[in-house]
Order: structure tokens, then sequence, then C-alpha cells
């Protein structure tokens, strides 16, 4: 599904930018440590809430054409 495509390739990028801060700030202080963690809790949220509306459009698509195939009613 196109949706969860990319749903996985704006998560990826949004971990890996993560990721290369998370080293830098280890070996040099990029931002201050509350920063980071700001920073850290938002990376997270954004990973997250961009997989669950991804399933939940996915969700109401499949649902959606089974009722089209009348699979369901």
């Amino acid at each position: 599904m196109k949706v969860m495509k990319i749903a996985s390739i704006v998560s990826g990028m949004v971990f890996v930018f993560y990721a290369i801060l998370l080293l830098l700030q280890l070996w040099i202080e990029v931002v201050s440590w509350t920063v980071f963690v700001k920073l850290t809790i938002t990376a997270g949220v954004l990973i997250v809430v961009t997989f669950g509306v991804a399933l939940l459009y996915r969700e109401y698509i499949e649902e959606k054409s089974m009722k089209d195939d009348k699979y369901i009613d």
C-alpha cells in the first residue's frame, strides 16, 4: 500500500536523523541536554503518530474495499 510506504520513508528519515543527532550529542554537545530530551520525545511521537495514522488509513481502505466487493455489509 502506498500510504504504508510513505509512512515507512518518513519514519525512517526521522529515525536516521535522530540517530545522527544522538551520536553527535554523545560525542560533541550539539544542543543542551534539555533540548535534546525534547527532541527525543518529539522524534518518538512523530514516528508513532506517522505509523498510527498510516495503519488507521490502511484499515479504512481495506474495509472500504471489502464493502465494495460485498465481503462484508
